[in-house]
């Protein structure tokens, strides 16, 4: 009976290049079900699979000389999940463009604030410059975590981080739909896992642009 068991986990196991795939066509803008349609030529797969795949999906550290960051452009904005409004949280590096972090909260305060901007410096030093738009949030955090706070955004960083800011709600749309928060004390880790796919999909084409 194991025996049989394990072959036919074996046999409905998706090859990584399949899900690999799906995943890429799911973040040009497909949806769940176009996926599992343009999928259904190389591997039957439904398309709850996909919202699983990407629940599941968690990127490989790249080993590479990472450029210094010296600076963090931060920025949150309000998005509707289900029937109610959360908050996302970004930061993107000026000159490569590259998206540092993202994450989502219920409230937007100095505490949930200090928790972003310390996961970026757990990532990537506390030697970097913190830039934002002014929120009152920002200036507590940064003190409280000794960073440097440049305060107001430059015309060219608040051009790149809106226009960074756009892309994610047009690509955020669907929550409403297929994020919906059933249990009454969500705790968003399914935003947060489509979150994840979606960062590390932004920055491969980032980087191999």
């Amino acid at each position: 009976m194991s025996r049989l068991f394990n072959m036919v986990v074996k046999r409905n196991r998706t090859s990584s290049k399949y899900v690999g795939y799906g995943l890429y066509l799911y973040f040009l803008g497909l949806s769940y079900r176009n996926t599992s349609k343009a999928l259904s030529r190389f591997v039957k797969r439904s398309h709850v699979s996909i919202w699983k795949w990407i629940q599941k999906y968690r990127p490989k550290r790249i080993k590479r000389k990472r450029k210094r960051t010296t600076e963090f452009i931060i920025d949150e904005t309000m998005i509707k999940i289900g029937s109610n409004y959360m908050w996302i949280w970004v930061a993107i590096e000026p000159e490569s463009k590259e998206n540092l972090g993202i994450s989502v909260s219920k409230e937007r305060n100095m505490l949930i604030a200090e928790r972003f901007i310390s996961s970026l410096t757990k990532g990537y030093g506390k030697h970097s410059i913190i830039s934002t738009d002014g929120g009152t949030w920002y200036p507590q955090a940064c003190k409280f975590l000794k960073l440097n706070h440049h305060h107001i955004h430059s015309l060219y960083e608040k051009s790149l981080i809106e226009r960074t800011i756009q892309y994610i709600k047009d690509r955020t749309e669907s929550f409403d739909d297929y994020f919906p928060c059933r249990k009454e004390n969500c705790r968003l880790k399914h935003v947060q896992n489509w979150l994840t796919l979606f960062l590390s999909m932004h920055n491969k084409g980032v980087i191999n642009a």
